[in-house]
Order: structure tokens, then C-alpha cells, then sequence
């Protein structure tokens, strides 16, 4: 019955934990695990998985966030995976079904005699899983836990327990889920608006490039002075004393010919002519520019591939070339010869189709310039827009901070508050000894009971609790000064000198309260020898945090024990080593030992910031190094190294810095 009873309260504590950690964790992988830790305590969880499915997803796409297994590898949990049918895999039936599903091996293997292959993993021997449902009662997921060694079932009393933790995780993880999808479609939005923002930079970036392009064409903001350009452009290129710009009209389907010097003609046969008649429309019709002599000429005008030519005919070399931008026609260009010693080429033809191209986009430049500067308002606009969301996310961020800094102080405060209230109890609780004993002793003394043996005895108590009250009121002053050092200032003036031995035996007394009625026993080995000049505060609070840890977290109730303190000398350092002989801890939980908040008794008594502020101390007042060793069942062991004498570390610090800055100088 009282173990049933431990289990209970184990459970009711689990249960607290997770609502604890629903609020205080950000990561669902973060929280699975300490679900995790905290089922190990009230039954076999070796293998332990919980499989999500994605958000208005398949039913059967789930992502397994966190899965620990003996025997299978774990997938990754950003990855989705597909599950089987229901009939095939556990999960689906679970998920799909939205009821608690238990199965041992014998009942694996008889529906695969059936034809149905459970699961795609290893064979457990006993396998149990409950679906994670929403307030609507639709399936988030589904948890499982397994074993593989028959010494390990899951009784109706587990399968139980299991359902009710699986309905909290399920309340845990909706709040964690719409964390995680807010998370996300921020990131989503960040990323979307850095893209943007990097896409108007690049569009800005390549409309300079245009227009620098397009200043090749320099008269492109001029139809009266483009062709005159041109022509002389090509000129300083190709013999071009024989020159035409034809523009096709689209909407007109029509050829006009704003520009024309020929050697035989002093104006063009015509100004304005439909598309389809004459070299122009050819040259258009086709897409591409065109090399003639005379003969391919007349051949071209003979087969009645040109309508109607136009201009003289009597040509020793022509060349046309169109002026495209996409699929778009904005003319052509022609040059032509009627002398026969001035022959164009194939190299004075690709010169020509090249002009022709810098044309078409000078021409098009012309026609949008209008819309490229509404196009540029707008994208100010947008890029203003943009540049205002920034300014306001990383003022998000700022505030995100400042409220992180004011966290950080919070908790600061607190650890104070945990650390001065044992000092200050024990100061309580022997006064009221002390104010127990003084009334037993006056009511004798009425009596005429009070001899001489009482008196000395009510001496003794009050010499006793008045070197305890003062030992733990000198004690919470150092302690508020060792905090002070922590947070302020490491190298405060608190620096002096006492013997390790007697001090760590006066800390020792104050914490006799504590150890009151338990069957713990302390044997402390340290040279009467050992002068310190540190900070004694720090030593006293690394002391009370070891021994109150051990009595909170290394023995349980009623468990007897045995706690070990040395000290020893090491040239000018100090090893001073810590140990208990308690239930010990795995590799997880050890390597998390030192995180501020971490604790294996939430709600029990631990707060989770005595090793954090042990570590914190060896590691900046005492300036020296913690390591740590323990096991299931081993105990826990502390080695610490830190120099005797602080006032020389500092003073070798200080010249060190004063070298640096004269080698920096």
C-alpha cells in the first residue's frame, strides 16, 4: 500500500511537472524529453516515441519528434514520415482509431499469420499506445512506449497511468503546437520579407543596369535625334551611305520610314506603307536579319517572295536587319550598296543585327519609360513598406531583450531568496529551541526543581543556539555577499583569511537542523593546516548547496547514507572533494546538472538553482574548476580545484592584463 502510495504521489508530481513545463518550455522536442525522464520514474520507459501529424496533412504523415529506442535508429524529427495502413502499423490504428491500443508479441506475430505486418520496426515484447487528442477529439499524434525483455510488462495499473499522462501531454502539446506554428509562420514571414527585400535590391540593381544599357543608345530619349544617331553610329561601323529605319506600327498594321538617306533618291518612294509590301515586311515576316546581293535579290523579287519591291532595285549588296525584343517587332534596319567595291559581310551583318537589338530596347525604352517610373514609385513604395516592417520587427527584438535581461534579474532574485531562506530557518528554528528551553528552565526554577545540572544544561543549550544563530546570521550576510559577487563584481574586497577546516566544520554546525532525524552520517577529512585567503562566503554556500542537495536529491526518505568531505593541499591549490554514497544520476540528467532550473524533485523541494549557483562560484569567485562523476546507484561525486590564495590569483591577473595592454599599446 505505501508503495502504491509513492507511486501516486510520483504520478500527481509528473502530472504538475508537465503542466509546469507546458508553460515554461518553447521546444516540443525540449518538453517531450523531461516527459520523458519524468515516466522513467514511475515505470519501465526504455523505449518511448511520439509521432505528430502534420497540420492539415494526410492523416497517415506524421513526424516523429522524439523517439528513443533500444533497437531501432531514430528518424529525424523534421522529417515526414508516411505510416502504414491501420491494419499494418499500431501507430495508424492508434491514431486512426483514436483508442488506447496494447499488444504483446504473441499477438504481433498472430496477425502477421493472418496476413496483416504490424509495424515496420523491431518485434516488441509488450507495446502500448495511447492517441494525443485535441478539445475537439480529433488525433494530434499518438505516444508510445515499448520493451523488448520479458522481465518488463505493462500492467492494467500502467496501461492506466499511461492513458491519463497521455491526456495531459495531448493539453500540453496543443499549447506547444500553436507556439511552434506562430514560430514558424514568423520565421515564414522573416524569410518572406528578407526575400523580397533582396529581390528589390536586385530588381533595383538590374534596372541600373538597363539604363545603362540603354545609354549605348544615348538619342533614345529623342525620336527626332535616335535615327540621325544611329546612322552615324553605324556609319563609324559599316559603309552605311545608303541607310532606311522602318517602324512597324501594330495597331495599324502598318511600315512607316521616319528616317532615309540614299545616294540615288533624295526622299523614300513612300513614307508610309502596309505590313506585307516590300525588303521590311520580309525582313520582319521572317525574324531574322537578312544578307543579299544582287542575284538573291532578283531571285527573292522573281519567286514573289518580296510584294511589291519598293526603292531601286539595282543594288550590289543589302542588308536588313529587324529590330525584335522578345517576340515584339519594332522594325527594321536597312543598309545598302550600289557600288560593287562595297560588298557587306557576314561580320558586318552580325554588327548590324547587334545595333538593331540595342535599338529595339532604346525604342522600348521610349515606349515604357511612363510605366518604369510608376513601376519605380511603387517599388519606393513597397520598399518603404518593407523597411518600416524591419524596423519594427527589430524593435520586436529589442524588447524580446530587455525582457530577457529582466527575466535574468528575476531569477537572480530568486536564487538569493532559495539560498538566505535556509540560513535564516535555521536561526528560527533555534531560537525557538532556545525560547522552549528558557520557559522549561523558569517553570523549574517556579517549581524549585532547577539544580545545578539543569542550569548548566540550559547553559550549554543557550551557548549552543547562540553560536549557531550567530555562525548562520554571519552566514546569510556572506551569502548576500557572495551574490553581490556573482553578479556584480567577482573580485570584491570580501577576500580573507580563515582556516578551510574550522569553517567548513562551523558551516557544518548550522546545517545540524537539516540533518536532524535523518540517518545520514558526515565524515569530514581535512589538515588542520590549510589557510585560505578566499572568499569564505562562497566556500560556506558550496558547502550547504552539496550537503542540501545530497539530503534533497541523493538519499531517499528514510534512506541511510554516508556524505564524505576532504580537503588537501596541491602546491598553492586547494582539491577539495565532495561525495555521497545516495542513488546517483544516468549521463542525461548528469549533463544537465549544472542548467539554472534543472531538478529531479520540482515540487518536492528542489528549485534547480543549488548547482547552478555551486558552479557559478567555483568557477568565478574562487577562480578554480568543478568536475563531476556519478552513476545509478553510485552516488554523486564532486572534484573541486581552486587556488588558496586569491590575492595573489588576482594580482597575477592583473599583471597579465597590464602586459597585454602594454604588448596591445
Amino acid at each position: 500500500m505505501e508503495v502504491r502510495l509513492r507511486r501516486l504521489e510520483a504520478v500527481q508530481s509528473m502530472l504538475l511537472e508537465i503542466g509546469q513545463l507546458s508553460t515554461s518550455c518553447t521546444d516540443i522536442g525540449q518538453f517531450l524529453r523531461a516527459v520523458h525522464g519524468a515516466l522513467g520514474r514511475i515505470m519501465y520507459a526504455a523505449n518511448f516515441y511520439v509521432a505528430l501529424n502534420e497540420l492539415d496533412g494526410d492523416p497517415h504523415e506524421v513526424r516523429f519528434v522524439y523517439y528513443v529506442d533500444e533497437m531501432d535508429e531514430s528518424p529525424d524529427p523534421d522529417e515526414v514520415s508516411l505510416l502504414a495502413s491501420p491494419d499494418e502499423s499500431p501507430t495508424a490504428w492508434v491514431i486512426m482509431n483514436r483508442q488506447q491500443l496494447v499488444m504483446t508479441a504473441a499477438e504481433h506475430h498472430s496477425r502477421q499469420r493472418d496476413g496483416d505486418l504490424i509495424g515496420q520496426g523491431t518485434v516488441a515484447e509488450h507495446w502500448m499506445g495511447c492517441p494525443l487528442l485535441d478539445q475537439d477529439g480529433q488525433a494530434l499524434g499518438a505516444i508510445a512506449i515499448q520493451t523488448y525483455d520479458t522481465g518488463h510488462t505493462f500492467s492494467e495499473e500502467d496501461q492506466a497511468l499511461f492513458a491519463l499522462i497521455a491526456n495531459h501531454v495531448s493539453s500540453a502539446l496543443q499549447g506547444l503546437q500553436s507556439m511552434d506554428r506562430l514560430e514558424r509562420a514568423v520565421r515564414e514571414r522573416t524569410l518572406r520579407l528578407e526575400h523580397e527585400v533582396a529581390e528589390r535590391s536586385r530588381a533595383e540593381k538590374l534596372q541600373r543596369a538597363l539604363y545603362e544599357i540603354a545609354s549605348l543608345s544615348a538619342s533614345a530619349s529623342d525620336t527626332g535625334v535616335l535615327p540621325g544617331r544611329l546612322h552615324e553610329i553605324i556609319s563609324g561601323l559599316i559603309t552605311a551611305r545608303n541607310f532606311l529605319l522602318a517602324l512597324y506600327h501594330p495597331d495599324t498594321d502598318e511600315i512607316s520610314i521616319p528616317y532615309f538617306v540614299d545616294e540615288k533618291h533624295a526622299e523614300a518612294p513612300v513614307k508610309r506603307f502596309r505590313y506585307g509590301l516590300g525588303m521590311s515586311s520580309y525582313v520582319l515576316r521572317h525574324k531574322r536579319a537578312e544578307l543579299l546581293d544582287a542575284t538573291r535579290y532578283a531571285a527573292l523579287a522573281g519567286a514573289g517572295e518580296i510584294d511589291e519591291p519598293l526603292g531601286s532595285e539595282d543594288i550590289a549588296s543589302w542588308m536588313g536587319a529587324p529590330m525584335l525584343l522578345g517576340e515584339q517587332a519594332y522594325g527594321v534596319i536597312i543598309v545598302q550598296s550600289y557600288d560593287d567595291s562595297v560588298l557587306y559581310t557576314q561580320a558586318d551583318l552580325d554588327i548590324l543585327a547587334f545595333m538593331a537589338s540595342h535599338v529595339a530596347v532604346a525604342l522600348a525604352r521610349m515606349q515604357s519609360d511612363r510605366a518604369i517610373h510608376r513601376a519605380k514609385a511603387s517599388l519606393e513604395e513597397q520598399n518603404a513598406a518593407l523597411n518600416s516592417a524591419l524596423t519594427r520587427l527589430q524593435e520586436a527584438q529589442t524588447e524580446l531583450v530587455r525582457q530577457e535581461k529582466l527575466a535574468s534579474l528575476g531569477r537572480l532574485v530568486a536564487g538569493v531568496a532559495h539560498e538566505i531562506n535556509t540560513p535564516l530557518g535555521i536561526c528560527v528554528t533555534a531560537t525557538s529551541h532556545l525560547v522552549q528551553e528558557l520557559k522549561l528552565v523558569k517553570e523549574d526554577l517556579a517549581a524549585g526543581q532547577l539544580d545545578e545540572e539543569g542550569l548548566n544544561g540550559f547553559f550549554d543549550t543557550i551557548d549552543q543556539s547562540l553560536r549557531i544563530m550567530t555562525t548562520n546570521t554571519q552566514r546569510a550576510a556572506a551569502l548576500v555577499r557572495s551574490f553581490k559577487q556573482v553578479a556584480v563584481d567577482q573580485s570584491s574586497d570580501n577576500i580573507r583569511n580563515f582556516n578551510l577546516a574550522k569553517y567548513v566544520a562551523e558551516v557544518l554546525l548550522s546545517l545540524q537542523p537539516k540533518l536532524k532525524g535523518k540517518p545520514i552520517r558526515i565524515d569530514v577529512n581535512c589538515p588542520n593546516d590549510i589557510q585560505m585567503e578566499s572568499f569564505p562566503g562562497a566556500v560556506s554556500q558550496i558547502v550547504t548547496n552539496m550537503v542540501v542537495n545530497s539530503l534533497v536529491h541523493g538519499f531517499d526518505e528514510d534512506q541511510g547514507g554516508t556524505i564524505r568531505i576532504t580537503g588537501r593541499l596541491e602546491g598553492e591549490h586547494v582539491l577539495f572533494d565532495y561525495s555521497d554514497d545516495g542513488i546517483g544520476m544516468d549521463q542525461e540528467t548528469l549533463g544537465q546538472l549544472f542548467d539554472p532550473f534543472f531538478t529531479t524533485k520540482r515540487g518536492s523541494g528542489g528549485s534547480g538553482l543549488g548547482a547552478h549557483i555551486l558552479y557559478n562560484l567555483v568557477t568565478g569567485p574562487l577562480g578554480g574548476t568543478i568536475k563531476v562523476n556519478s552513476a545509478p546507484g553510485m552516488g554523486l561525486h564532486y572534484q573541486l580545484r581552486f587556488p588558496r590564495d586569491q590575492r595573489k590569483g588576482k594580482e597575477k591577473a592583473e599583471e597579465k592584463a597590464q602586459e597585454k595592454a602594454d604588448v596591445q599599446a
